[in-house]
Formats: C-alpha cells, sequence, structure tokens
C-alpha cells in the first residue's frame, strides 16, 4: 500500500501519457496545451486542498488521533503530521484522470486513469492518511477541477486549431491513437506488477 501511494511509483505512468499526448498533437502549441492543461488540474485541485481547506478546518489525520491510531496500519513508518481534510492525492488524481477521459475519449484509458485514481484514495484510507470522507471530498472536488479545465482546454485548442472528429478503427473520436492508448494501459498494469512484487519481497 505505502508503494501505491507514492508519486514516484507513478512516474511510468506519467511519462506514458506525455508519450501520448505529444505522439497525438500536431504543433508544440497543442503539446505545450495539454501539459499546462494537465499542470492545471494538479495545481488547482492540490492548492484548494493543501493551502485553502486544510488550514481552514484543521482536523488532524486518523494515523494522529490517539482512538483511532491503534488501528491504523503503519506501514514503513509512514504518516504526515499535517492536517486530513480533504485529500489533495484524491482531488490530483481524479482531476488528471477526468481531464485525460474528455481529452482522448477512450474508454479503455478512462477507466484505467479512474480505477487509478480510486486505488490512490483506497491507500491512503488504508494507511490512516484520511478518513473516508476526506477522500469523496477530494474525489468530488477533482472531478469538478477536471471538467473545468477541459472546458478552459477546448476554449483555447479552437483558437490554436480547428476541431476534427475521427471516425477510425485506430483512432479515438478526438484523434489519439489506439496503440499509443495500448501503450499506457500497458504501463499501468506493469506498474501494478511492480508493486505487488515489491511488497512481497519487502513485507
Amino acid at each position: 500500500m505505502a508503494c501505491l501511494t507514492h508519486g514516484l511509483t507513478w512516474v511510468p505512468l506519467y511519462v506514458a501519457l506525455l508519450y501520448l499526448v505529444i505522439k497525438n498533437n500536431e504543433s508544440v502549441a497543442q503539446i505545450l496545451l495539454v501539459i499546462g492543461c494537465s499542470a492545471a488540474c494538479v495545481l488547482l485541485a492540490d492548492v484548494t486542498a493543501d493551502i485553502i481547506v486544510k488550514p481552514l478546518v484543521a482536523r488532524p489525520r486518523p494515523c494522529n488521533e490517539p482512538q483511532i491510531s491503534e488501528m491504523v496500519h503503519f506501514v514503513s513508518g509512514l504518516r504526515s503530521m499535517d492536517y486530513s481534510f480533504f485529500s489533495a492525492h484524491a482531488a490530483n488524481t481524479i482531476s488528471i484522470a477526468v481531464f485525460f477521459c474528455l481529452l482522448v475519449r477512450s474508454k479503455v484509458l478512462g477507466t484505467t486513469l479512474v480505477v487509478w485514481s480510486l486505488v490512490n484514495g483506497y491507500t491512503r484510507i488504508y494507511l490512516g492518511l484520511h478518513y473516508p470522507f476526506d477522500v469523496l471530498t477530494g474525489l468530488a472536488w477533482g472531478t469538478a477541477v477536471g471538467f473545468l479545465v477541459y472546458w478552459l482546454y477546448t476554449l483555447l485548442y479552437k483558437r490554436l486549431s480547428s476541431v476534427n472528429n475521427y471516425v477510425s478503427t485506430q483512432y479515438t473520436s478526438t484523434g489519439y491513437s489506439l496503440d499509443d492508448v495500448d501503450i499506457v494501459e500497458l504501463v499501468f498494469f506493469l506498474t501494478i506488477i511492480y508493486t505487488i512484487i515489491r511488497a512481497v519481497i519487502i513485507y
């Protein structure tokens, strides 16, 4: 669980998504727009949670509550002394998932990214870093952020190029190669296999 919740574990997935974007956009401006919007998803979700809401609510994490800490799974000494409400991990990951769902329009990729986000959220609860409502709130806020940023993306994209609808068995409706989507899928599943093997070896 500790491995799944670390951002570094998912670097290969981020690189695969970057590859997908670079490979399937025609101009540097289009590529930078997607990268910028992805960064905006994380920034908006993270700043709202960590900089604004957490200090205002100031709810301790479950792992720091004396009445609850004995029921918490401490893995590799993983704890955090900052506040619990709401989960920035859940908000960040679901905002990226929703944005790429709308961007790529692949049901398989969309499902995979949503599962990725839910797995991240579950690990935060399992490790005692968040209450379930913290994660649910993070998922709700992140979903809203993903939709908002995609709406802004469509407005800016129209200024860069014409909007095309692709009808092909090799591409999604927004022009993303299904072969490239498969690469992202492969990276995701290899990462999951890596975390399972690592957990077996270490724990």
